[in-house]
């Protein structure tokens, strides 16, 4: 049966310094965001230098917010008997979440373009495929880490997992629906989506973000059924579900508004 090895390891050490995978791709998902965003502001007329400015803020805003959303929504490998609370701080563990992410850096973002005279809503959208790109990137930390797999599988394509990383009840169960894989490949998908909708439709005034917001959450709502991690259900739906239900809804209801009229005919 083929299928998708997972590493053999996720840290190397460099004298005693240890190298993680997932922090590594972390860098280089905010170098290739920060990268494409400079390139799409600078077309529009803007300062290139301002998006290292906001970087300044919207980096460590999101990663706060990513944490905060994962551990108040998965509390207990940090909380109660046994638990050491301390690990709440071990980000590079893995355990951030891209809502919390997005929370926490549009907070960032707007705080900086206020403090910079920026309309937030023309740097929204030239930041929004930038964000689906380091999406694509970061998402292989979690094969890295072996985590965040999707039910069992026997596809071609399933990832195979090690049994220390296997959820109780299916130990002896070798392969798994690649989530991380899925995420990637649909966030590649809606950067590319994003800009050719951008030049196709002249969205400005923050469509360009609806129009990403909508498109990631769409598909994540369908990765997240996927997933068999731990998670709070409501009303039979993981609370990930809801939040990419709430946010797609939001989107959508953004675009509508803020549709441009058709010309009139005389």
């Amino acid at each position: 049966m083929t299928a998708i090895p997972s590493p053999s390891q996720a840290v190397w050490h460099l004298g005693p310094i240890p190298i993680r995978a997932y922090a590594l791709l972390m860098v280089l998902a905010i170098l290739a965001g920060a990268w494409l965003t400079r390139r799409r502001w600078a077309a529009r007329g803007g300062d290139p230098g301002a998006v290292g400015d906001i970087a300044t803020w919207a980096v460590p805003f999101g990663l706060v917010g990513a944490r905060i959303y994962h551990v108040a929504t998965d509390w207990q490998p940090y909380f109660g008997p046994g638990r050491d609370p301390l690990r709440v701080f071990a980000i590079w563990e893995g355990g951030i979440s891209i809502f919390g992410a997005l929370a926490g850096g549009a907070l960032g973002v707007w705080l900086a373009c206020r403090r910079r005279g920026i309309p937030l809503r023309d740097f929204a959208d030239a930041l929004a495929p930038g964000i689906a790109i380091g999406q694509a990137i970061a998402r292989w930390g979690n094969w890295f880490n072996q985590e965040l797999f999707g039910r069992p599988t026997t596809l071609p394509w399933a990832l195979e997992i090690d049994p220390a990383h296997r959820p109780p009840g299916l130990e002896s169960t070798p392969t798994y629906h690649p989530a991380f894989l899925y995420e990637s490949l649909w966030s590649l998908g809606v950067a590319g989506f994003v800009i050719w909708a951008e030049r196709r439709f002249h969205l400005d005034r923050g469509r360009t973000f609806a129009l990403y917001a909508a498109a990631y959450t769409a598909g994540r709502a369908w990765i997240e059924w996927l997933r068999i991690d731990r998670s709070y259900h409501i009303a039979g739906l993981r609370l990930n579900d809801w939040t990419a239900l709430l946010v797609f809804a939001a989107a959508v209801a953004y675009l509508a508004a803020t549709r441009k009229p058709a010309p009139r005919h005389h």
